[in-house]
């Protein structure tokens, strides 16, 4: 006898469960209290919450979040009920939830102490209690706020003004007696009365008069006051607050708690910032006497939504204010579902224990998802099995991303509504409720959670299921539950329903033929898909909306030219998987250049090897013999795909959205169709991969044909098996690529080739390789028809079939070929060798002017002379064995004689005998850069000439510059430079002789310059001599100044400071003469020493000997004083003394003369001058 499911669980799951908490709900408090499940995620959750109401520091925000039906409602409801330990039903509040915590005394202590402290708690739905209010009001939230604290209070919340009238009426004691006097007046209570306020303004009047004792008439319109009067404000509200709290005892607390608060304020920056400011007002006024604990959606930056960066950061502000954080995750959910709804009887366990017992083997691949999905929980044991059967585990986190997706697309009704009037908990008892009399050993499927939220969701959102269940119910019922399913997972992107994972949301038994179930799902999914419920994308399906099924009509019904998809799979096969244009032969390291065809046809430029691809499109794909057969004539590397009828429809339908989105693009803008072309467009972009994943399969199944055999290569990466499959089609074209040897040849060998001692080809030259011998023969050939090859006609000639050789092997042969002495090149009729071939050879645009030709043979007796006369000309043997070797050493060799002149004349401006040297050097530049056999018949021609220069003119400039010879010749030039307005005041004729001998063009030869160190030397020391004499001199001159300075009394009467400064000031004119090296310097400076020096001194030394006396005015111009006159000293040997005869013959003239002399003295005496002899 088989067991109903019913009967395993510990409590009736038809049982009434409201599934959605409400604020308002007063009818089942007790079955909520009962009922509610403190999980140990909760438990912590409550630990910081009344850690931080018991011990109040600065915080009084709580803020609860969690998703869609994660019972923050709940616990909101409950902590209102137990903060003020509310009576239920004759039990209390905290007597229900100290049975529950038993087991943690910690938590219960804590919930007694804050218990302890009385308080009143004010419970209620933000948008319930604001839906008359604008939410477009500044003070929308203060509103609400203020409504439900004037209920509270006894006032008539509904209208601020009237409420504001009780309070006063309340303030003076005088509420009561106004009720009283109203009934009285109108015959009904007040509670009534002040809902038709507007009808009841005479028994308004008449009641307030009567309290009060004043006259009717002036109480007409006393609300009408009130409602002009009544302004709201946060810090009047705050200060109520706080004046309602100090009436009710010294540590009573007001606790606001606010269901979806977070929904409400989120679209607002004014609501935001008024929240945080009711807070922080309630909590300066009121210092921990006020709470606000409020709900909100955990993902609220998806409803603040759309990038609003500014709401993000205000409600950041927010989050600062509310300190304690009390977040609900799903690990919550599934423990309270398994506790409260699917709790088992003993009986139950024991059947389900052994249930697990025989299928935990299984449970471990049944419900894991594959193909890159996101990894969802699985059975984790025996216990856990027990307590969630029959819902698979994953089922709760999948089903909680599957409503908050919809949710974020609109699919429920009401703009922030997350499943209408369901909640997980509601959800999966209904499935519950539907399984309840199937046998144990069966489960819940995902798509049975559709009906949980049928009611909720808006009828736009469920019609493609409604229409199923209407029209294909009767037909595949199957497939409507497939349908349900990926309704349910359509936006949960990290979730990929493909075949293998939707079989496991469709799971109903553990024995379930997996092989039959899949062939099942298949086709259901392709009746779904024929019908345009789903799409397909690659092995990935996906649910329809009523708009994506009419735009994927659309996009069936557009016409896609077959070239078009020979381009696309063009793109794929050679741009996306092969990459490659050109393809490296691994024994040469040469890249091959190749066609790409596509089933035979000719795609972009041809060349002589070719890759064909014959895709699925291909009529012979699925006849590989028939390509064997032509392939076995062509120079191609043909790859047969398998077929797949599949991957052709799907690269059509990879046109046919592309062309779609692209015609969509360019149309007008409508915005619900528009973000469907995008997610079309997204979905098409996954296509494409998954289209070069499953070519990139075809490729690595692929057969692979070369001249009519199958090559067998394996391997699973594409690109590699085409490279390694193009290798042996190079191998069998090209059947002379062997004669490189394998050989792998780069440009820098192209100048290594032109130079035979390299060795790249045989040793020293020596010798052909079969390559070689190739070319040489062609161009032999060639010769005798009167034929000269141009090098690129020789590179195409063996780049071609049979031989396949890289340009740069046989750029090496002609250069090795040339260098060996077997062919010429010539360019524009100059012979090219060695490096000027090489560079040649590196240009390509130079390729097609290079001729090659046979070389022309020397005698022997031509080869010896060049030898001898190079040995002669350059001083060293020659190692040549041939004219090409030869030659090689003649150009290098002139090249270094002809730089070394070029050096040598350069610097005839300072040795002018070197200008000896400027008609050897023309000749030698004359040698320089000929081609190399042209060194064997021209230089012996002009041996003597070559010989006699070098012995008379360079061997000699060479032993001069070289010698002690040049070092004498530098001396004696930089002396004559340096000492020139010396020598002529020391022995000019000396100097005169020394500039002769180095201008002597022949200085060079012989002894000349040798004999003239001597005279150099000599000349040297009396010039020397002669400067040390002149600084002497000067020496003298300042110190017998100095010395007659000193003996006059005009001096000795200076103070000694005054002293001091006239003895520095004549010393200094000593100073830095020991780098002054120039006589006529030295002299000029010791004669104004003797005439400036001692009149300059004198004066200096009377001005410092004047006493200062005030200036005495000129009679009669007293505005102009008298300057006082400083005598002027002169020297006697400077005065003129006029005397008619040029020279004195006797006494009498010398009697005249003297007398000139007196009378000249006497003049510059009177003129007041001192005169110095």
């Amino acid at each position: 006898m088989t067991t109903a499911l019913r009967t395993i669980f510990a409590k009736p799951v038809d049982r009434p469960i409201d599934g959605v908490i409400k604020a308002d709900d007063e009818a089942s408090l007790r079955i909520e209290l009962d009922e509610y499940v403190i999980t140990d995620e909760i438990g912590r959750r409550l630990e910081t919450f009344l850690e931080a109401y018991n011990n109040y520091d600065t915080a009084n925000g709580v803020w609860i979040s969690g998703f869609f039906g994660s019972g923050k409602s709940h616990l909101l409801k409950m902590l209102a009920l137990l903060m003020e330990n509310r009576e239920v039903d004759g039990v209390r509040a905290f007597d229900v939830f100290a049975e529950k915590l038993t087991d943690d005394p910690m938590l219960a202590g804590a919930l007694r102490k804050a218990i302890s402290v009385p308080s009143k708690s004010i419970l209620f739905n933000i948008d319930q209690k604001a839906d008359v209010i604008s939410k477009t009001d500044v003070d929308a939230l203060l509103s609400v706020f203020q409504k439900v604290f004037d209920e509270a209070c006894g006032y008539y919340g509904k209208l601020p003004h009237i409420a504001q009238f009780e309070r006063d009426l309340d303030e003076r004691g005088q509420l009561a007696a106004f009720a009283s006097a109203y009934r009285a007046a109108a015959g009904k209570p007040w509670e009534r009365g002040r809902e038709q306020a507007a009808l009841e303004r005479r028994n308004i009047a008449a009641a307030f008069a009567s309290v009060t004792d004043g006259d009717p008439s002036d109480a007409q319109d006393i609300l009408g006051q009130y409602r002009s009067d009544t302004r709201v404000s946060i810090e009047d509200f705050a200060n109520k607050v706080k004046a309602w709290i100090d009436t009710q005892g010294s540590k009573f607390r007001l606790n606001f708690f606010v269901d979806e608060v977070g929904q409400y304020i989120a679209e607002n920056v004014k609501l935001m910032t008024n929240l945080q400011t009711i807070a922080e007002s309630l909590n300066t006024k009121c210092k921990g006497q006020a709470w606000v604990i409020v709900t909100s959606q955990q993902d609220m930056e998806a409803i603040i939504g759309d990038g609003k960066a500014f709401q993000s950061q205000d409600f950041s502000k927010i989050m600062a204010r509310f300190g304690v954080k009390m977040p609900l995750n799903s690990a919550d959910v599934a423990e309270v579902i398994q506790r409260r709804l699917l709790s088992k009887t003993d009986a139950g366990q024991i059947t389900l224990g052994n249930l697990h017992d025989r299928e935990e083997n299984n449970l471990k691949t049944l419900f894991d998802f594959t193909d890159g999905s996101i990894k969802l929980k699985n059975f984790d044991g025996r216990e856990q099995f027990v307590s969630s059967y029959p819902f698979p585990p994953y089922q709760y986190m999948l089903f909680q991303m599957a409503i908050t997706s919809l949710s974020q697309h609109n699919a429920f009704e009401g703009k922030h509504s997350s499943i209408g009037e369901r909640s997980m908990l509601g959800v999966f008892q209904e499935v519950a409720k539907k399984l309840a009399d199937q046998p144990v050993g069966g489960l819940a499927t995902f798509d049975l959670m559709f009906e949980g939220i049928r009611t909720a969701l808006k009828s736009a959102a469920q019609q493609s299921i409604q229409i199923a269940e209407k029209e294909i119910q009767d037909i595949d019922p199957f497939a409507v539950r497939v349908l349900k399913a990926l309704f349910l997972v359509k936006y949960v992107k990290e979730f990929k329903p493909t075949v293998r994972n939707i079989s496991v949301l469709l799971l109903s038994e553990f024995d379930t033929d997996q092989a039959k179930q899949r062939r099942k799902i298949e086709e259901a999914l392709s009746f779904l898909e024929r019908n345009t419920l789903i799409q397909r994308n690659g092995e990935v399906y996906e649910f329809l909306t009523n708009e994506e099924k009419d735009i994927e009509a659309e996009i069936k019904g557009l016409d896609v030219d077959p070239s078009e998809l020979s381009k696309e799979m063009e793109a794929l096969a050679f741009d996306t998987i092969l990459r490659h244009r050109k393809i490296k032969h691994m024994t040469t390291g040469h890249e091959y250049s190749f066609s790409r065809k596509l089933d035979d046809h000719l795609l972009g430029r041809e060349y002589e090897l070719a890759i064909n691809v014959i895709s699925p499109f291909n009529d012979d794909v699925a006849a590989p013999e028939a390509v064997r057969m032509r392939n076995m004539s062509r120079e191609e590397l043909a790859v047969v795909l398998q077929p797949d009828v599949r991957f052709i429809r799907d690269l059509t339908l990879f046109k046919q959205t592309d062309k779609f989105i692209r015609q969509a693009r360019a149309g007008s803008q409508q915005p619900g169709r528009d973000r469907i072309v995008a997610e079309k467009g997204d979905q098409n972009s996954r296509r494409y991969k998954d289209l070069e994943l499953r070519l990139r399969k075809l490729v690595a199944d692929a057969r692979m044909f070369v001249r009519g055999d199958e090559l067998d290569i394996g391997g699973e990466e594409p690109q590699e098996r085409i490279v390694k499959g193009f290798q042996g089609l190079v191998d069998k074209v090209h059947v002379n690529l062997p004669m490189l040897r394998g050989v792998s040849y780069v440009e820098a060998d192209i100048i290594k080739a032109a130079s035979p001692e390299s060795g790249l080809f045989g040793n020293n030259g020596e010798g052909l390789t079969e390559a070689e011998q190739d070319v040489l023969n062609y161009v032999q050939g060639q010769a005798r028809n009167g034929v000269k090859v141009s090098v690129k006609y020789l590179t195409e000639r063996f780049g071609g079939k049979p031989y396949g050789w890289p340009t740069t092997a046989v750029l090496c042969l002609a250069a090795s070929l040339s260098g060996k002495g077997n062919l010429e090149a010539r360019s524009d009729g100059t012979v090219l060798e060695r490096a000027d071939l090489a560079r040649n050879l590196n240009n390509s645009h130079a390729l097609a002017n290079i001729l090659l030709t046979p070389q022309t043979e020397f005698t022997s007796a031509q080869i010896r002379k060049a030898k001898e006369l190079y040995k002669e000309l350059f001083d060293l043997p020659s190692d040549g064995t041939d004219a090409r070797t030869i030659g090689a050493e003649w150009a290098d060799s002139t090249k270094l004689l002809a730089d070394e002149l070029n050096r040598l004349t350069a610097q005839k401006f300072q040795y002018p005998f070197l200008a000896a040297l400027e008609p050897l050097a023309t000749r030698i530049a004359a040698l320089v850069g000929k081609p190399a056999t042209w060194y064997i018949t021209e230089p012996p021609q002009q041996e003597d000439d070559l010989l006699d220069a070098k012995e008379e003119v360079l061997d000699k400039v060479r032993s001069f510059m070289g010698g002690a010879q040049k070092e004498i010749y530098d001396d004696a030039r930089e002396f004559l430079r340096d000492q020139e307005a010396n020598i002529s005041y020391v022995d000019a004729a000396a100097g005169d002789a020394i500039s002769k001998a180095l201008a002597d063009p022949a200085c060079y030869k012989g002894t000349a310059i040798q004999s003239l160190k001597s005279d150099l030397y000599a000349l040297k020391d009396r010039v020397e001599l002669t400067v040390l004499e002149e600084r002497k001199a000067v020496i003298a001159a300042v110190n017998e100044c100095a010395d007659k300075v000193a003996q006059t009394p005009e001096f000795q009467a200076l103070a000694q400071d005054d002293q001091e400064r006239i003895k520095r000031s004549i010393d200094s004119h000593k100073t830095g003469l020991d780098g002054v090296k120039m006589i006529p310097i030295l002299r000029d400076r010791a004669n104004g020493a003797r005439l400036d020096l001692l009149p300059r001194t004198l004066a200096e030394v009377e001005r410092l000997g004047k006493p200062t006396t005030p200036m005495q005015p000129i009679p009669g111009m007293s505005e102009r004083p008298i300057q006082p006159v400083t005598p002027t000293y002169v020297n006697a040997s400077e005065l003129k003394v006029v005397f008619t005869k040029q020279f004195l013959t006797e006494e009498a003239d010398v009697e005249q003369y003297v007398e000139q002399m007196k009378q000249t003295l006497l003049v510059e005496i009177r003129a007041g001058k001192k005169v110095i002899v």
